[in-house]
């Protein structure tokens, strides 16, 4: 009994200091092995390890990537046009005895502050030394590594290790919203004034070469059309040459028949001439004397109203009815124009 009494506390007691010799690293994480504030070993692969109870203290640090949010901070870039930037970290702790080190028992709450204060630094130090439209163009993430590369040598110092930095937003402050949007407005008009003068110009351009163009159509058109002109009328006179100089007198006779029918029209019949004129020809009766009257005999009186200031000549009958001869399917050139009528009546035969 007494045995047993004594036995079952030492049981107990040793099953109670065995198991808090014992720990667990889980592979998120990382162990330090403390005695009495003094790091004695670091636990960085998981599964079992084993301490001095109530001698040593195990402290445990996430290994997993960290992320941090810089809150939107005001930058001045190289023009002075101010900036309201807002950027996240992603890290990892890398070196835990330096960590422990560095920043001591409350080690999250003071690396999120280090943290902090490194980024903004290197965030003035980076956006500042650019004009504001390399920080709102596509130079953007260039511009995030050289702000990763910059914090992360500063990070080491602390055990941690800065995998990468990130601008979430880049704005214009309240106040500079209007100016700059007015800014931007009159730069797009003067970059659409000038495509608009530019595209004038080529359009002036393309229109004076297409006029030039029809002028230059135009009269080489016409050039060839009176060379070919030209070139007919030399072809149609050789044919009615070759054609009427085989007969003369017919040719006369054609002639002078067109030239009745051009000048003995209706409301345009009336000549003053005299009877043997050479127009009368073949008006003429075989003996000389026309149906309008004899060759050589005196012009027919005036008429005898005294109200008529002119009086024409009496009309002269129609040639005799004679089968007219067929034209020639090309026009025959021009009749010569008949005597010019004088407006003045036939003065009466002196005795």
């Amino acid at each position: 009994m007494k045995t047993t009494t004594i036995l079952l506390p030492a049981v107990v007691i040793a099953i109670a200091a065995a198991l808090s010799s014992i720990f667990i690293v889980d592979e998120r994480e990382k162990a330090l092995l403390l005695q009495f504030g003094q790091i004695r070993a670091v636990k960085e692969d998981p599964g079992l390890a084993f301490k001095i109870p109530l001698i040593q203290q195990v402290v445990r640090y996430d290994d997993r990537i960290l992320s941090r949010d810089v809150d939107a901070m005001e930058v001045t870039p190289a023009d002075d046009r101010r900036l309201i930037v807002t950027a996240f970290a992603r890290y990892r702790i890398a070196d835990v005895v330096r960590y422990r080190q560095a920043l001591g028992a409350n080690s999250t709450t003071a690396a999120e502050q280090r943290i902090d204060t490194i980024l903004r630094a290197r965030l003035r130090e980076v956006l500042g030394s650019v004009p504001s439209d390399a920080i709102l163009s596509s130079d953007r993430a260039q511009l995030a590594a050289d702000i990763r590369d910059s914090a992360r040598d500063e990070a080491q110092a602390l055990g941690l290790d800065i995998i990468d930095v990130r601008l979430i937003r880049t704005d214009l402050p309240e106040q500079n919203l209007d100016a700059t949007f007015a800014r931007m407005r009159a730069e797009r008009e003067r970059e659409a004034a000038d495509e608009i003068a530019r595209g004038n110009e080529a359009a002036q351009r393309i229109r004076a070469q297409a006029d030039r163009t029809v002028v230059e159509t135009v009269s080489d058109a016409r050039r060839q059309a009176e060379i070919i002109r030209g070139e007919a009328d030399a072809q149609r006179n050789a044919i009615y040459a070759d054609a009427f100089g085989r007969d003369p007198d017919f040719f006369e006779f054609y002639r002078s028949l067109n030239a009745y029918r051009q000048a003995l029209q209706a409301g345009n019949s009336t000549l003053v001439m005299s009877p043997d004129n050479e127009f009368f020809t073949y008006l003429r009766d075989s003996g000389g004397t026309g149906q309008g009257g004899t060759s050589g005999a005196a012009p027919a009186e005036p008429a005898a109203t005294e109200g008529t200031a002119d009086t024409a000549a009496p009309e002269p009958a129609e040639a005799p009815v004679a089968a007219e001869p067929a034209e020639a399917p090309v026009e025959a050139p021009a009749a010569p124009e008949p005597p010019e009528a004088s407006a003045a009546p036939a003065a009466p035969a002196g005795n």
